[in-house]
């Protein structure tokens, strides 16, 4: 079977099935806005959701085939990058930890422009910055031909090819119109220009997983979410060959409908897993907010609680120099929460090696089931 070649000229399509697509819609963005009116509510989002947005990091960067999970990644973290782990797993660990790095430097970034070729290249830089693929001109589009396929192949036994190197520019730039342009539906329309961005693959490495960030970024710059915390990836993930194969069928028969068919259907339940779980975490976190000011009898209990929220596995001494509370009391306070079976302790104390701790409430609701 000869490759699909890219679909030139026929982004973005020229007509949709709405009589297919339109019973959808209403579905996914009921589910969209009532996960965005608990983010709403959630203070400080950005920290509580932390262990969320690490997740999403694993399970982007799974789907293009590294193999590091969530306590992985987090407790070689809470170890300074010391903690000792075969090369392989180093390299995965790493890829991980820039996709985080991109997604906060995205966010700050689009405070002060749109998303756009710019803000892409600049945060592509970031998550090839020092891991496998920084051999491959990161920040740059590629000035030579790709294609996908099984690992190691050929041309010529390549699924898809993507557009011609010499006509991505242009290609970019039509993409960047449209991402910034109006439309009568926003779920559509990024259904529309995640896919495009995919079949173009304008980068040599990284284009999977830029294309995914690019999701919750344009949910928020479009209003649909207040921060660019939106976790589609488990889907992806869980339907990777039809994720795939949908891609591949607009550029071989031209179907559109069928990918924001899945695509709708992709957001409207990660929106209600979503919501599920930050209610989950703002449940653990208000009846944990009382717990321990009730234990520790400390002013500082709600900023110790938040620390370890954003950090849920981390190391002693870190807590105790960078948390912001005196010495004695985040002493106290670990022992306190240590004593109380709320933290567990993932590594005890060796010479000058601090203990590890992990919070494991907290990291089973982001992992959806009792991993640890």
């Amino acid at each position: 079977m000869s490759a699909v070649k890219y679909h030139v000229g026929k982004f973005p399509p020229h007509s949709l099935n709405l009589e297919h697509l339109l019973p959808l819609i209403g579905p996914a963005s009921s589910a969209v806005a009532r996960y965005d009116g608990v983010l709403s509510a959630i203070p400080n989002a950005s920290v509580l959701l932390s262990p969320l947005t690490t997740q999403e990091a694993v399970l982007s960067s799974k789907i293009e085939g590294t193999q590091a999970t969530m306590g992985e990644v987090l407790e070689f973290e809470a170890e300074g990058g010391r903690k000792k782990v075969p090369e392989e797993k180093r390299e995965d660990i790493k890829e991980v930890l820039n996709y985080r790095k991109a997604m906060r430097y995205a966010e700050e970034r689009l405070q002060e422009m749109p998303l756009c070729q710019r803000v892409i290249k600049e945060v592509h830089r970031i998550l090839l910055d020092g891991v496998r693929g920084q051999g491959k001109s990161p920040g740059e589009y590629r000035k030579i031909p790709n294609w996908i396929g099984p690992h190691g192949c050929s041309m010529e036994e390549a699924r898809f090819i993507p557009i011609s190197a010499g006509d991505l520019n242009d290609a970019m730039g039509a993409w960047d119109i449209y991402i910034n342009s109006s439309a009568p539906d926003r779920l559509i329309q990024l259904a529309i220009l995640h896919a495009e961005f995919e079949s173009l693959h304008p980068f040599l490495d990284g284009n999977g997983r830029l294309g995914r960030m690019c999701i919750p970024l344009f949910m928020q710059q479009v209003g649909l979410i207040q921060r660019p915390m939106f976790y589609i990836s488990a889907y992806f993930d869980a339907n990777r060959d039809e994720y795939y194969d949908r891609l591949l069928a607009i550029s071989k028969d031209g179907d559109w409908t069928g990918w924001c068919a899945f695509f709708l259907q992709a957001v409207r339940v990660q929106a209600e897993h979503n919501l599920k779980k930050a209610n989950a975490v703002l449940d653990l976190y208000n009846r944990m907010k009382l717990k321990i000011a009730d234990i520790s009898h400390s002013q500082f209990s709600i900023h110790a609680l938040e620390w370890i929220f954003e950090q849920p596995i981390f190391n002693s001494t870190d807590f105790i120099k960078a948390s912001g509370i005196p010495k004695p009391t985040a002493t106290r306070i670990l022992r306190i929460l240590r004593e109380e079976g709320i933290l567990q302790v993932w590594q005890e104390s060796r010479g000058r090696k601090p203990a590890v701790y992990g919070y494991a409430d907290l990291l089973n609701v982001a992992e959806g089931y009792r991993a640890f």
